[in-house]
């Protein structure tokens, strides 16, 4: 949980003093891993003590769950962007507003930017799916919420294809677990869709940043675009 927010020039302060030590945590984090995030040394390096800091979070625990929450943020604005529909525009002419990308192009306008924000930064995308260090709670639940947000996205993309079943074969367990996860409003076999399709980027996507491609000769970006390719062509469904 935060520390309570102050106003006036204090308040400011302590939001730049927050940044400062994410951004060095961050810096830290992308050299040397989670285990290289060290609370004195960003203290020091802010000229304050270790346990100064601790008036800005409340432990390394809480520092690590900002770094997390920002990051899946962060990813979540990225592909909503990617994904954002055009905005109706008067094209001065009889041609009429200008056409929004269809679902299967924003799925793979989803992909595109999910993969660029996972390469370009992949210390913090490794932060989103493992938890730093033994003992901390990655399923706390703001990150829970924040996870949700970012499939959210995903989901809506997945709303606009054909079909409206689910993938098969995957049992009354899963089904339930879509029930408990849907959005108001909308359908579990969607979520379900969303959890496959997310399931299969992720892999292609972590298998290329831990270098496991670039080990065995192949180009990781023919490898991704092959199986966007797949996925529009044939979408997770129950078909």
């Amino acid at each position: 949980m935060g520390l309570a927010p102050e106003s006036g020039i204090r308040g400011r302060f302590r939001v730049y003093v927050r940044d400062e030590a994410k951004t060095i945590a961050l810096r830290q984090l992308a050299e040397g891993g989670p285990q290289a995030v060290s609370v004195n040394a960003i203290a020091k390096e802010l000229g304050m003590s270790g346990p100064a800091l601790y008036r800005y979070f409340a432990g390394r625990d809480a520092l690590f769950t900002e770094l997390v929450t920002d990051a899946y943020l962060d990813l979540t604005a990225a592909v909503a962007a990617a994904v954002a529909p055009e905005a109706d525009s008067d094209t001065g002419s009889d041609t009429g507003p200008k056409a929004g990308p269809g679902p299967r192009e924003r799925l793979r306008d989803f992909a595109a930017a999910y993969r660029g924000w996972a390469t370009a930064q992949p210390h913090r995308y490794r932060l989103l799916f493992a938890a730093p260090f033994p003992g901390y709670d990655a399923h706390a639940e703001e990150l829970v919420a924040a996870a949700q947000r970012l499939m959210a996205v995903l989901d809506g993309v997945l709303a606009g294809l054909p079909g409206d079943e689910g993938p098969a074969g995957l049992g009354a367990g899963f089904d339930a677990w879509a029930r408990g996860r849907a959005p108001e409003g909308a359908a579990p076999a969607t979520t379900l869709r969303g959890l496959v399709t997310w399931s299969r980027l992720h892999g292609l996507v972590r298998l290329e940043i831990e270098g496991n491609y670039a080990s065995m000769g192949l180009d990781p970006g023919v490898l991704f675009e092959s199986e966007v390719a797949a996925l529009l062509r044939t979408p997770v469904t129950g078909a």
